[in-house]
């Protein structure tokens, strides 16, 4: 493929092609000219270097051009391209691949897709994979919100509060994701504690299928407090937790009542004081 020659007019206008950035950018964000290129016959654009620090490696594009026959160069275009070296923005991922765990803050609203995952209908748990106590963890919901409301529990005309509840799914997920955190039995803490969550007082089991392995810390010093915990994590403040014996009383101070050290007093210097020996033999 042949290499385009430029137009020479146009290749001589680099004055004219900066003089039309400048008032446009301004003289303090262009630099000198880095290159050009030749579009078509009688067109040519002259690259300029951004001096914007919020640009590096981009490049002001002023394209000039001429009308056949005629010996007058006038300005086509300006922009701002990125060069070969400049600095772009990440490719864009939409906002809900980008969330992560902590992300909502206050007043903040993430809508449930109609088709997650994670989710299915009340009226369709009753014998689906074993999801028989999530449905009757709904309707136990279902009575507490109808007896707030003033109505009597189990009355046939509450309406479920909750639309959808688990599914198999949601709480795979979730047992994986709890299971494996630090709120699991691999963490440090749980390997140094003198006991299992199943086995303390402050473990209260969640419920439904998920009580069976997981339930919330209820003591108020530990580290875990009103977070969901596995049943064989552990911690310090385990209910049953005792010192190891010999560590209930203090260790006595070692005092010294023989030895003596000598201190200087006001008007009295150790250094400058004469000691009596006390060998008078």
């Amino acid at each position: 493929m042949r290499t385009r020659e430029p137009d020479e007019a146009c290749a001589q206008a680099v004055g004219l092609a900066r003089a039309a950035i400048e008032e446009m950018a301004g003289a303090g964000s262009v630099g000198g000219p880095v290159g050009m290129e030749a579009e078509q016959d009688r067109v040519v654009t002259h690259l300029f270097a951004c001096l914007n620090p919020a640009y590096q490696g981009w490049r002001w594009a002023v394209t000039v051009s001429r009308a056949s026959r005629s010996k007058v160069v006038t300005v086509s275009e300006s922009a701002l391209l990125p060069g070969p070296e400049s600095i772009l923005a990440p490719e864009w991922v939409p906002w809900r691949e980008r969330l992560r765990p902590g992300d909502l803050g206050v007043g903040d609203i993430l809508p449930t897709e109609a088709g997650d995952e994670r989710l299915v209908p009340s009226a369709s748990l009753e014998g689906d994979d074993g999801l028989a106590e999530a449905a009757d963890d709904a309707m136990a919901a279902a009575d507490l919100a109808g007896t707030q409301a003033g109505a009597a529990p189990g009355d046939p005309s509450l309406v479920p509060p909750r639309a959808r509840v688990l599914s198999a799914a949601g709480r795979d997920e979730a047992a994986f994701r709890w299971y494996t955190s630090e709120h699991g039995p691999k963490s440090p803490l749980a390997h140094a504690a003198p006991g299992v969550c199943a086995t303390c007082g402050f473990f209260v089991a969640l419920g439904g299928p998920l009580g069976r392995v997981f339930g919330a810390c209820a003591n108020t010093y530990a580290p875990d407090d009103g977070r969901v915990v596995s049943v064989d994590h552990g911690c310090g403040g385990h209910s049953e937790a005792l010192l190891p014996t010999g560590q209930e009383a203090a260790v006595p101070p070692v005092i010294d009542e023989l030895g003596y050290d000598l201190v200087d007093r006001p008007g009295v210097s150790v250094e400058e004081t004469v000691f009596e020996s006390l060998d008078h033999n």
